[in-house]
């Protein structure tokens, strides 16, 4: 299938496009069946398409009761002496799930789900980390690791997080055909959700993460934390294979920061190095490919265009545009029922 890119002016362009992209999909969906699996992401880059997404479901435009939404990652670590407290905690996923976008909603969503960090205690978790070392092992070439607990640890503790934390999740996601539409950010280092540079494509669909020491500075930079030693160093995310086992993923990217990452993926062969380059494995496998990004984070993507279209890729650049006139005129990748799970 195609790989498109679209280039935006700037963070409300950007969140405009990508919100009406959603919502075509949606629309498009439900004309086939009678429900719509939504994969959701956090931090700063998808709070515009969020408030884009909510006043058109407030609008009547689709029926948000027939939407099962499954986000990316959580954190383990939060402040907090128990699950409750961790998931009320106002930098939990959950949290910020409600603040952005469920809470926006006049009529809910059927079903959402955010990956179940909170119910892991970081404290029981590192004791038996260390108290059972021949119960796992560290996947990944930088500092940022799978912790990959064997199916037969001695610890019922661990056992018990792979069962029920870890596979349980993406299990719960096949139970439900798969992910329809699935929305990314970018990390600094082109991570996706928590799939942190280095962590090998295969054999992680979800993952128990030892984040990187870059994704928890960013954390910090970005006012999410007071400082590195206050902040979760573990979290429970999707990785690659499952994240891009949706029909289609839609990237989304602002700002100068994200200007190499987004480069990269579109220019180099794919690497775990660089987690969102397996976006061109996607594309290749038959997926729906999307990047949505403002001219900032696109600099070297234009820069490059020849060269990336060249390798097959669609650029559209309406960053000049008025927006409200180019998002109608957006063409997708066909009709939803035609487009098949990649799994």
């Amino acid at each position: 299938m195609p790989f498109k890119v679209i280039v935006t002016k700037d963070f409300d362009h950007m969140s405009e496009v990508a919100a009406h992209i959603v919502v075509k999909d949606i629309k498009n969906t439900l004309n086939n069946k009678d429900a719509y699996v939504l994969g959701l992401a956090t931090g700063n880059t998808p709070t515009g398409l969020y408030k884009h997404f909510a006043k058109a479901a407030n609008a009547g435009e689709f029926d948000c009761s027939k939407i099962q939404s499954f986000n990316l990652d959580e954190y383990i670590g939060l402040p907090g002496e128990n699950a409750q407290q961790r998931t009320l905690h106002p930098e939990s996923y959950s949290f910020f799930m409600v603040q952005e976008l469920f809470g926006l909603l006049e009529k809910k969503f059927k079903e959402t789900n955010v990956p179940w960090g909170t119910l892991v205690d970081q404290e029981r978790l590192l004791a038996e980390l260390k108290a059972s070392p021949g119960d796992w092992e560290e996947q990944g070439v930088d500092k940022g690791k799978a912790v990959v607990i064997k199916t037969d640890a001695e610890s019922e503790y661990l056992k018990w997080i792979r069962r029920e934390i870890v596979d349980a999740y993406g299990e719960r996601i096949e139970r439900k055909g798969g992910i329809d539409f699935q929305v990314v950010g970018v990390g600094g280092r082109g991570h996706v959700a928590f799939h942190e540079s280095g962590i090998p494509f295969e054999g992680n669909k979800m993952l128990l993460v030892k984040l990187d020491e870059n994704t928890v500075a960013n954390a910090v930079q970005d006012g999410h934390f007071p400082s590195k030693e206050q902040s979760p160093w573990y979290a429970i995310s999707m990785g690659v294979e499952l994240v891009y086992g949706a029909k289609t993923v839609l990237l989304l990217a602002s700002g100068d920061r994200k200007t190499d990452p987004v480069a990269e993926s579109l220019l180099n062969d794919p690497s775990p190095l660089l987690p969102i380059s397996y976006g061109q494995i996607f594309s290749r496998k038959g997926g729906n490919m999307i990047y949505v990004i403002d001219k900032a984070a696109a600099k070297k993507v234009l820069e490059n265009a020849n060269r990336i279209s060249q390798g097959g890729v669609d650029i559209e650049n309406i960053s000049d545009e008025v927006a409200s006139k180019k998002v109608e005129d957006l063409q997708f990748f066909g009709n939803a029922h035609t487009r098949k799970h990649i799994l």
